[in-house]
């Protein structure tokens, strides 16, 4: 497989940056195998001076040996156009290429306002052109201001847009321009790994960019082998010879001409000092171009017998005497970019080129008085040989343009997508980050254990604090409100904001006034008490509190298996039994809020004591109580343990030593178990014929121990009409909390309660 970092290394060589990019390489070559068109790609190449038609004449005449996938339309503009500048448009007709439109877009007057007014005046052409055309793509080259009204009207006009050249730093408004026109592009052509990683660092997405090389390197390498002296004798007379001679090209610097007119000026005065035949070729029509063909021809230079002063030199002619100069001089991008590929020396002048990569061939002036600094300066480069630099290429750019547009997918989405870095955003006041935000202080108090739990909108627990539970009304409440406000705080780091305090606790509540009835005995100087004032009036939170079997109904309601409704019935199979009713979408509290103990509804006559004092309930069958006492039965009997069990001395026989017992095969463990599933599933029938809900729930840690032996009871003492009711064991893991969370979340955000 072709791969498309032509800087190739072995792997094991390279650093961590450079095997990332390469990875990522990777993954693109894969993307550019996949995608495919079944049509050809109607491809418009724009060009507006000689210096783009040398970077993207190569990739013209590559689509266009490829009729079967591509077809071409060239569009001139420009200065191509314009005599002074040699009216290089034919230089297009001579390479056999259709021209299909010619625009006239400069305005004449080489200043900044007319650079401005070229452009509005492209802006105002380009349109039709593009549709009548109708391309699928259009390249565009560079950082000129043609190119960026041909990437502003292309954009605007939904066409997708290829950037050659895109990530390189040079200086001026170039680097704007450029930056500017990367922006507007879809995909991107570019030449160094630098390059490629400026655009990356732009946000452009990598799957879309191509590190190819300089397209013009496709022809530069291969340029030295041909018939030269002709060339040379042609341009510059019969008597020079092979690098005996400069050629100079120097622009002005659109952002400081008076500066770069100054160094023109200079420039000059030094290669007539320098007294070497030279080649000056007329400067770009940025503005300032003016007043530097004003200081040629002040200087006599278009007249001087050492000089040849042109307005254009066809590309690969100019190759042939770059590559075979003594020395090239001024501040164009071919100084820094081609002649690097053939070792002659190069002066850059200024600031124009100054990001640039550049090899060992550049030796830079970055500014100068006098003619003396750059006089030196000619002294130590003329004649030199330097080693032929690949910074820009390989001589391999055009197939791999080719390549990476057929991988083009036209049935993607136009709009480009920028990969921006991770930030953490301002979203305070976005509607979905604050419904994420809003939280609630969930406490749930049980027999051996308190918890205080923030907990979000979406029902996600986000921190939880758990402390043994107090024996004495004191320890309690002080360790409720430390606990809380510790949260509280923490919340505040956490940017959950908290809308209320939510309490689920055992026993009968009042609900209304947020006070605890009776309790549960688990729970020891719990009665008459008013949760309610004390953390209301310490948090400065409304509060709300509710038995713990309701709380997990409306955990259900909310989060679990119960949303969306209307009736169901949730079980909690824990140290004791206990429940929630949801009618019509409401809890049903009873008129002493008594209603759901469904752990007392009596399913025997005679069955075991209970600890609310009756006898043969579902608590005194099922619960975790009733499990514990028939386990140490059978452990004072020695009948508890078998193969593989073991309880030691300082460890209290629970419910789970015979679930464990029951599981490994224990007979009398499997029967208690299926006497307290049996129990339970009675509980059930008698709950399915009062309130003929259409779902009930089971949970708690028992719950997947019970819901098959429930299941067999409803088949067979339920009536038919309610046998086909679902049974459940819930997916909360901390239904309590939930519950609790959600009297808060759903009274302040819903006002249902």
């Amino acid at each position: 497989r072709e791969t498309n970092m032509y800087l190739s290394k072995d792997s094991c060589s390279l650093g961590p940056h450079e095997l990332y990019f390469k990875k990522l390489s990777k993954r693109k070559n894969q993307v550019m195998e996949k995608n495919g068109n079944n049509r050809k790609l109607r491809v418009c190449v724009a060009t507006c001076n000689r210096a783009d038609y040398s970077k993207l004449a190569p990739i013209m005449f590559g689509i266009k040996t490829e009729p079967e996938f591509f077809e071409l339309d060239v569009v001139v503009l420009g200065s191509h156009l314009i005599d002074d500048y040699g009216n290089t448009y034919r230089m297009i007709e001579q390479d056999d290429f259709d021209i299909n439109t010619r625009l006239h877009t400069i305005v004449r007057g080489e200043d900044e306002a007319a650079m401005v007014e070229s452009v509005g005046l492209a802006l105002v052409k380009l349109p039709d052109v593009l549709n009548r055309l109708k391309p699928d793509i259009m390249i565009v080259h560079g950082d000129r201001f043609d190119a960026l009204a041909l990437a502003t009207s292309a954009a605007l006009m939904n066409i997708r847009i290829l950037h050659i050249e895109g990530g390189e730093v040079s200086g001026t408004i170039d680097d704007s321009i450029r930056h500017a026109i990367t922006k507007l592009a879809h995909y991107h052509v570019c030449c160094t790994r630098s390059a490629e990683q400026h655009l990356i660092s732009m946000c452009e997405d990598h799957d879309r960019i191509l590190l190819a090389g300089c397209p013009s390197y496709d022809k530069l390498l291969s340029a030295k082998n041909k018939d030269y002296m002709s060339i040379i004798r042609m341009w510059l007379g019969d008597d020079v010879k092979c690098k005996d001679y400069i050629v100079a090209l120097q622009h002005p610097v659109t952002t400081d001409i008076k500066h770069s007119i100054k160094m023109f000026e200079l420039t000059l005065d030094a290669l007539i000092s320098f007294n070497k035949r030279t080649l000056v070729l007329f400067p770009n029509i940025d503005a300032g171009s003016k007043e530097m063909v004003r200081v040629m021809r002040k200087k006599g230079i278009e007249h001087h017998p050492n000089f040849r002063a042109v307005k254009h030199v066809p590309f690969d002619q100019f190759i042939q005497l770059v590559a075979h100069a003594g020395c090239m001089i001024g501040n164009s991008s071919c100084g820094v970019r081609e002649v690097g590929a053939f070792g002659t020396p190069v002066i850059n002048l200024g600031t124009r080129q100054i990001g640039r990569e550049t090899g060992e061939n550049v030796l830079h002036v970055r500014d100068a008085d006098t003619q003396d600094k750059i006089l030196q300066a000619l002294h130590l480069q003329f004649g030199k040989q330097y080693p032929c630099s690949k910074i820009y290429g390989d001589g391999n750019a055009v197939p791999r343009i080719l390549k990476f547009l057929k991988s083009i997918d036209l049935q993607e989405p136009l709009q480009k997508k920028f990969c921006f870095p991770p930030v953490k955003e301002n979203i305070s006041q976005d509607i979905d980050h604050i419904l994420e935000t809003l939280s609630a202080l969930a406490v749930d108090l049980g027999g051996t254990n308190l918890r205080v739990a923030i907990v979000s909108m979406k029902g996600e627990i986000v921190k939880k604090y758990t402390q043994f539970n107090p024996k004495t009304y004191e320890e309690r409440i002080n360790l409720i409100l430390q606990m809380c406000v510790e949260a509280a705080a923490e919340a505040v780091k956490l940017n959950c904001r908290i809308l209320g305090v939510g309490i689920s606790t055992g026993g009968r509540v009042n609900p209304q006034e947020g006070i605890v009835l009776h309790s549960t005995k688990l729970i020891q100087e719990w009665n008459s008490v008013d949760l309610r004032t004390p953390l209301s009036d310490t948090l400065h939170l409304p509060v709300w509190v509710d038995n713990d079997g309701n709380c997990a109904a409306m955990a259900e309601r909310k989060f679990g298996q119960g949303k969306g409704l209307e009736n169901f019935v949730t079980l909690i199979t824990g140290t004791g039994i206990g429940g929630g009713i949801i009618h019509q979408h409401e809890l049903i509290h009873g008129s002493s809020f008594c209603a759901a103990e469904l752990g007392h509804l009596v399913v025997s006559l005679d069955g075991p004591d209970c600890s609310c004092g009756s006898h043969g309930c579902i608590e005194a069958y099922a619960s975790g109580m009733a499990l514990q006492r028939e386990a140490k039965k059978l452990h004072d009997e020695d009948l508890l343990l078998v193969e593989g069990m073991s309880v030691p001395k300082d460890e209290a026989v629970s419910a789970l030593h015979l679930i464990q017992a029951a599981k490994l095969g224990n007979a009398k463990a499997q029967s208690i178990l299926r006497t307290a599933g049996t129990a339970l599933g009675l509980g059930v029938v008698n709950i399915l014929h009062t309130m003929n809900p259409s779902l009930v729930i089971l949970s708690g840690i028992l719950a997947s121990h019970y819901i098959h032996i429930v299941k067999d009871v409803i088949r067979q003492q339920a009536l038919s009409s309610v046998q086909d009711v679902d049974v459940v064991v819930s997916d909360l893991v901390d239904p309590a909390l939930l519950g609790a969370a959600s009297m808060v979340l759903d009274y302040t955000t819903r006002r249902i309660h």
